[in-house]
């Protein structure tokens, strides 16, 4: 009798452990907002307050130092995906920036065996087709990777705060 009692104390005191584990790792998500999207690091480029409060938005001037190698850690391990439409791309691009304008190439993104460390969208504006593409990479990548929470293949990604337009000024 005296054996059961334990065992009912120990299971209780297990439980109340793993509440809390979960309760430290929750207020460290919501609390934390530095962490890239899979908790594991802090984001490696500076950040500004943009116009998509849900999104981690780049000044220009941190690509422009990024295409200059100023952030060494990085090692040229990313990727700028142009969302603009091809006549657009074609009339001038960020240097090295991929023409990514449909879902099927965030798809096709997501099948890559060398995923680059960091993703980095924009658009002319950086308003309406940058962000759609970069919450739905996002999307599907959480649902492919949904029994392994919180990861991601790509956990850190961008959007150039005001687009192609304010890099090329």
């Amino acid at each position: 009798m005296v054996q059961v009692r334990n065992e009912e104390i120990k299971e209780k005191i297990n439980e109340r452990q793993e509440d809390e584990r979960i309760k430290s790792a929750v207020e460290r998500l919501s609390d934390d907002v530095e962490l890239i999207a899979d908790c594991s690091r802090p984001y490696s480029l500076p950040t500004v307050c943009g116009k998509h409060k849900d999104l981690k938005s780049i000044s220009p001037q941190t690509v422009e130092d990024l295409l200059k190698g100023k952030y060494p850690t990085i090692d040229n391990n990313y990727m700028i995906l142009d969302c603009r439409y091809p006549y657009e791309y074609d009339g001038g691009h960020i240097q090295g920036a991929v023409n990514t304008y449909i879902k099927d190439s965030i798809d096709n993104l997501l099948q890559l065996q060398d995923k680059p460390r960091i993703l980095i969208f924009h658009c002319e504006f950086s308003s309406q087709r940058a962000p759609t593409l970069l919450r739905y990479l996002r999307s599907q990548d959480r649902s492919l990777n949904s029994d392994n929470y919180p990861s991601l293949y790509y956990p850190e990604v961008y959007i150039l705060d005001d687009g192609y337009k304010a890099f090329y000024e």
